[in-house]
């Protein structure tokens, strides 16, 4: 049955190897369950209700790529869309969170009739390398920044506003009565017990460890309870913690005036940022991924290609939608993907398993509170580190592709905006081909980002 499902023989492989690339691959990715929920949190959603919603946006993701596409890609929610859909989109640019998964959910409608009409190539193709490379290198900055202030390693000091160090003297005080005294050494211990997650999981990464940073999330936990960074005397054992919320959706608000200036243009422009971003990000963080693991896999065909590879981005777009309407941001093919690859995983039988261990995760959820963000900090930065090597790629001799990509990389934390930094770097990007006579050189479809973008900067302004 398993053969004639996934073509084993075909692809030189067994169910025993399957299986334990599966397994491979959840360890690898696991880190999203305590990550996301400690990110989308931040907005106001309940932070088990966001666990549940990651288990199973990523559980039927995987079982969708696994059935559907029979290829060994997991899914989960993305790092850098939770980051975007929590401090840009709710925290700046004051969406509800019911607004902002309502944007998801068309997101991933739309990713579904650009996969089904053919235009994702086009629109991939729209895009440089060099800015592909930036908004990959720039979240992965931005993300870094946000585990150092959730950590309090960096803290943003309240006279000059400015972003400096944290406590980290005050650690070593005897606890007292005082509770505001408490709540410093506490915190300063958070910071601490943080440099120490992130040395661990540095290290673990270093000697290939496989799920080197859900094992430097866990170890970082329990270091922190003796500490008092958990309350442990507030944790309770109840089913309650099982919470399922769906299809918590907004969209009247999210075609009303919210602060974007009142008027219809500033809000569908606002809107079309917010949406398109989604979107863009999805697509291109995907295809990247997808060709990157079917080449490690070899699965590439003599053109390049990858097997079923429309049946691979309908399967992400669709899971982006099943995410939403659980109450999770935008689901997307993972890199971590590659651990259970190099462990032989060549079929959907590896992802069958993954997507029943993120299942079976769920009866962890009572335990989701007891991870501190000083945990789950270590994580977004060691992601952040990886995300940054795409820097690498950008031709930094070539001014005028290194200008538009260098701000695109660094708008993004400089602004606390992934959506500035795409839109400063599309903009500068046409700006500096047009200046130099090398309009041709652009897709139509970039001016049209560009002239959208300008647009969005203007009415905003005002």
């Amino acid at each position: 049955m398993l053969e004639n499902i996934f073509k084993l023989k075909e692809r030189n492989t067994d169910v025993k190897t399957e299986v334990l690339a599966g397994f491979t691959t959840f360890i690898t990715m696991a880190y999203i369950i305590f990550v996301n929920p400690s990110i989308l949190s931040t907005t106001g959603l309940d932070k088990h209700v966001v666990f549940f919603a990651t288990c199973i946006g990523a559980a039927i993701g995987t079982l969708i790529m696994a059935l559907y596409a029979n290829l060994p890609f997991a899914l989960a929610p993305g790092m850098g869309l939770n980051a975007f859909f929590t401090y840009t989109v709710c925290l700046q640019m004051k969406y509800t969170p019911q607004q902002a998964l309502a944007a998801v959910f068309i997101s991933g409608i739309i990713f579904v009739i650009i996969t089904a009409v053919g235009l994702r190539q086009a629109i991939v193709r729209s895009i440089p390398q060099s800015l592909k490379h930036a908004m990959t290198a720039g979240i992965g900055l931005f993300i870094a920044f946000i585990g150092f202030i959730n950590s309090g390693i960096v803290v943003i000091d309240p006279g000059s506003k400015l972003p400096k160090f944290g406590d980290f003297t005050s650690a070593f005080k005897s606890l007292t009565n005082d509770p505001n005294i408490n709540s410093a050494i506490i915190s300063s211990r958070g910071a601490i017990v943080a440099l120490i997650g992130l040395l661990i999981i540095g290290i673990l990464i270093a000697k290939r460890v496989k799920g080197a940073i859900i094992i430097g999330i866990i170890i970082t936990t329990v270091i922190s309870f003796p500490l008092k960074i958990v309350d442990l005397s507030k944790f309770k054992f109840s089913v309650e913690a099982f919470k399922i919320s769906a299809f918590n959706f907004d969209f009247a608000g999210l075609f009303a005036a919210h602060g974007q200036g009142g008027s219809l243009g500033a809000i569908l422009l606002s809107l079309f940022a917010v949406i398109l971003t989604f979107t863009l990000i999805d697509m291109f963080d995907s295809i990247g991924t997808f060709v990157g693991l079917a080449d490690k896999a070899g699965m590439l065909d003599e053109k390049g290609d990858i097997p079923n590879m429309n049946r691979a981005l309908m399967s992400d777009a669709v899971a982006t939608i099943v995410g939403a309407i659980f109450g999770t941001s935008t689901v997307t093919t993972y890199i971590e993907s590659a651990a259970g690859i190099e462990e032989g995983g060549r079929t959907g039988l590896t992802s069958l398993v993954t997507g029943i261990l993120f299942i079976l995760a769920l009866v962890i959820a009572p335990f989701i509170g007891l991870v501190p963000s000083q945990a789950t900090a270590p994580a977004l930065i060691a992601v952040g580190v990886m995300m940054i090597s795409s820097i690498k790629k950008i031709d930094f001799n070539n001014f005028e592709e290194a200008l538009p990509a260098f701000l695109t990389i660094v708008i993004m934390p400089f602004t606390y905006s992934i959506a500035n930094g795409i839109s400063a770097g599309i903009i500068f990007y046409v700006l500096s081909k047009l200046l130099r006579g090398k309009a041709k050189e652009v897709h139509p479809i970039t001016y049209i980002l560009a002239i959208l973008f300008i647009l969005r900067f203007m009415i905003i302004a005002h």
